[in-house]
């Protein structure tokens, strides 16, 4: 089974319909039929139940749809790897915005120092992107805080553990407090981080955002204290008692280059230069 058989299939089995896998590929509809045959007859089952109206997978269907998507996955990550390889050697350092907790500026001017040093460039992605980017090889190195849905695959280092915030319009009825409990939020209105996310809150796709909405008295927010603290002057912080966050540097746990060990070292560094 080639590669091109196996993104055939998998385009039939999400659209569900011939010709619009036909479209999405870029390729006449009749040519696909015969290599999906031609598929079905060399693995020697049924892998997609056809009528008029509709393409369902069958059970082998569906195991090769799930496979397919991973195999293809890998081939393009190997791919996007090979070619940055070939490249002049880089780093790719991605973080959302104000997701650094300041530290990034004195790490990237320590490590240009350093033997081991290579260009770095700094991808500012969306919210929960981090991870995303490192398994399909965009990234070689995130800056994200705990706690995440899945580290699986990665290496991390904590870097360091910032109070948290609450972010609240001058007139709310918590402004005044010198500190505020978990328990003094319920009720609130508090934002979603994504569209997966629990909660009645609007959800945030850009950091953006966040200053706005708190400032209409749409919700309050906390965050680590690097970022309610850039919020600006209309809004109020309040230490949430007890309440941390810790900042983790994270990599594909098979890397092994002197470059990204130098510069997970020297985040090390900068960041217990700060505590």
């Amino acid at each position: 089974m080639d590669s091109r058989e196996l993104a055939y299939f998998v385009a039939v089995a999400e659209e569900r319909n011939f010709s619009r896998a036909a479209a999405r590929l870029g390729i006449a509809q009749p040519p696909l039929s015969r290599a999906i045959q031609r598929l079905e007859r060399r693995l020697g089952v049924r892998l997609l139940d056809r009528t008029s109206r509709q393409v369902t997978p069958t059970a082998a269907g569906d195991v090769l749809l799930r496979e397919g998507r991973k195999a293809l996955a890998t081939l393009a990550v190997a791919e996007r790897l090979t070619r940055r390889a070939g490249a002049r050697p880089q780093l790719v350092v991605a973080m959302k915005p104000g997701g650094d907790a300041g530290l990034l500026e004195p790490v990237l001017a320590r490590f240009a120092g350093h033997p081991d040093a290579v260009d770095v460039e700094v991808l500012v992605c969306g919210l929960g992107e981090q991870t995303a980017l490192l398994r399909d090889g965009t990234a070689d190195l995130a800056l994200l805080r705990l706690p995440q849905p899945d580290l699986s695959g990665l290496a991390t280092e904590e870097l360091l553990t910032e109070r948290e915030l609450v972010v609240l319009p001058r007139t709310h009825r918590l402004a005044g407090r010198a500190r505020v409990r978990t328990a003094d939020l319920a009720g609130e209105v508090l934002p979603r981080w994504s569209e997966e996310s629990p909660g009645t809150g609007p959800v945030i796709t850009d950091t953006g955002q966040v200053a706005e909405l708190i400032a209409l008295g749409r919700m309050i927010a906390v965050l680590p204290e690097s970022v309610a603290v850039r919020l600006g002057g209309e809004l109020v912080t309040v230490p949430v008692e007890g309440g941390h966050t810790t900042l983790l540097a994270a990599w594909p746990e098979d890397r092994r280059d002197r470059a990204l060990a130098a510069f997970v070292r020297t985040a090390a560094e900068v960041a217990a230069g700060q505590h």
